[in-house]
């Protein structure tokens, strides 16, 4: 079955390789030197505007072959967050969809998520309930001060038949990429290192932002006919100053959108 085919039909792919040992060992450190001068990365928006590992990960040729396989030739770079749960942490995240709350107006969308460490079921790798995008938007329940739910508003779907979910285990360098409709979910982390992720939004330049016209997005492979975004600039250099004040800017931003229902 080719990735487009299985991706229509399931709604996801995962356990694809993208990049070897070494090269993850040395994201891996600079994503660690950077918490070392800024403190947690975890969750924050943009990243790829601030350091130049993702900048690199977020524009590498595999990743982005299969994105033009699943959603055309041209794409933009929406979003790129680490997702970090600790080793022996007790954060989760709740079964929910990507796209109910961030005001795309088309599903043109594909959410990839790199592992930099051991993603597997001890340590909260993501479960996903197959063929579960054809189900269309869900109704969301708004969570109450859940410090451990990942998820900005802890929001989650209610009355999930967890025996049709599967384990989406990826070993450091692999990527899953999954349909923004998809229902997934991920536990707390029990094991002894830390789970590391790169979660990369992909869109096709037709999708427009309905809540926040103007948000910024990257070219990173055909043309952008429509220039519905302000343009993102990927970082030659780490931690620049105007290029993390700006991104502070959008970080509001995104959590604006994130919280308008």
């Amino acid at each position: 079955m080719s990735y487009s085919a299985q991706y229509n039909d399931q709604g996801y792919l995962s356990g694809i390789d993208i990049i070897n040992a070494d090269e993850v060992a040395e994201h891996r450190s600079q994503l660690e030197n950077a918490e070392q001068q800024i403190g947690s990365m975890h969750y924050l928006a943009k990243v790829h505007t601030i350091l130049t590992s993702p900048a690199k990960l977020v524009s590498h040729p595999r990743i982005l072959d299969i994105v033009e396989q699943l959603i055309g030739p041209d794409i933009l770079i929406y979003n790129a967050s680490y997702i970090i749960k600790e080793a022996n942490a007790k954060s989760y995240v709740s079964w929910h969809q990507d796209l109910t709350y961030w005001g795309l107006d088309s599903d043109e969308q594909i959410s990839v998520w790199l592992a930099l460490s051991d993603a597997s079921e001890s340590s909260g790798c993501m479960r996903m309930i197959p063929g579960s995008h054809r189900l269309g938007r869900q109704p969301h329940i708004l969570g109450e001060g859940d410090d451990n739910n990942v998820l900005f508003q802890s929001q989650r779907v209610a009355d999930i038949d967890e025996s049709k979910a599967v384990a989406a285990e990826l070993k450091p360098g692999q990527a899953s990429f999954h349909h923004g409709w998809l229902l997934h979910a991920s536990s707390p982390n029990a094991s002894a290192d830390r789970r590391i992720g790169l979660n990369i939004q992909y869109i096709a330049p037709h999708v427009r932002q309905t809540k926040l016209p103007g948000y910024t997005a990257l070219l990173a492979r055909g043309v952008d006919q429509y220039r519905h975004y302000e343009e993102d600039v990927a970082a030659t250099s780490d931690l620049d100053s105007g290029a993390m004040r700006r991104r502070d800017e959008l970080e509001r931003l995104n959590r604006d959108i994130a919280g308008r229902a």
